[in-house]
């Protein structure tokens, strides 16, 4: 499976008939993608009981990504005491199974080097065994150091677009069981929307991942609602999932056309 789906689940109104029908905006959203990351969390805690609102919305092969607090990757940069990682797993729990990857974001100036990276993973290990996703935004992170250190404690380091200095274009590191990729948007970020050659680049470096490879594409140029769409398409590249073809078929009948036959 390829998990693929949007930072968030605003549904834009250009999209909404792919999403039709009775229900909230999670739970429309739930019909299309089959996973959602959560950023609202790097900002701010959210409530057990609200996290069991989420995860009882959807259905029971989605599952959520959830962004590391800022507190911890930005502002204490990475030291940090077992509290707050305890906390954030309480915090969590109401998703139960459905919790699918932790991800931990970290600031552009933030050096390998400069943080205790090694204390942390270990620590977070104690407490989860899932998929951790890294997004480091500085040249230290791309180097052979770096690669020992994720692959040693199973963490698959992010493919992000726009790239960063030092990265490879759309290649994913670290631990190879995992692959994430993000993208933010470009040339603005949050904001462009991606081409239909782009996508289908991701489409192949997504389908040349061996086999058994836990695979993940979110969508986060929200601002301007270009995520949702870049999402159905990209499904549509990769493979023809039932979803994005609901989603497809769906919007050619609200328009009065019909679907091609399979």
């Amino acid at each position: 499976m390829v998990r693929i789906g949007t930072a968030g689940w605003v549904i834009p109104r250009q999209n909404a008939e792919m999403a039709a029908g009775e229900g909230s905006h999670l739970q429309r959203y739930a019909r299309v993608m089959n996973c959602v990351e959560i950023n609202s969390s790097f900002h701010r805690a959210h409530r057990p009981a609200t996290w069991m609102k989420w995860a009882e919305a959807v259905p029971e092969d989605f599952r959520f990504a959830v962004k590391f607090p800022k507190t911890v990757t930005h502002e204490a940069k990475l030291t940090v005491p077992a509290a707050a990682l305890d906390g954030f797993f309480a915090e969590t729990a109401g998703l139960g199974k459905k919790l699918g990857v932790v991800l931990v974001q970290l600031p552009p100036s933030l050096a390998l080097e400069d943080c205790p990276a090694a204390e942390f993973f270990e620590a977070l290990r104690d407490r989860w065994q899932g998929a951790v996703a890294l997004e480091p935004r500085h040249a230290s992170w791309f180097g052979a150091d770096a690669e020992e250190l994720m692959q040693r404690h199973r963490v698959g380091r992010v493919a992000a677009d726009p790239v960063r200095k030092g990265a490879v274009a759309l290649q994913t590191g670290g631990w190879d069981r995992l692959a994430y990729f993000r993208l933010h948007g470009s040339p603005r970020m949050y904001y462009s929307a991606y081409g239909k050659e782009f996508l289908a680049e991701v489409a192949r470096a997504v389908e040349e991942l061996p086999e058994g490879v836990e695979k993940w594409v979110v969508f986060d140029n929200t601002a301007a609602g270009e995520a949702f769409g870049g999402a159905v398409e990209l499904m549509g590249m990769i493979v023809d999932q039932p979803k994005a073809r609901r989603a497809r078929e769906g919007k050619m009948t609200s328009r009065g056309l019909k679907p091609k036959s399979r």
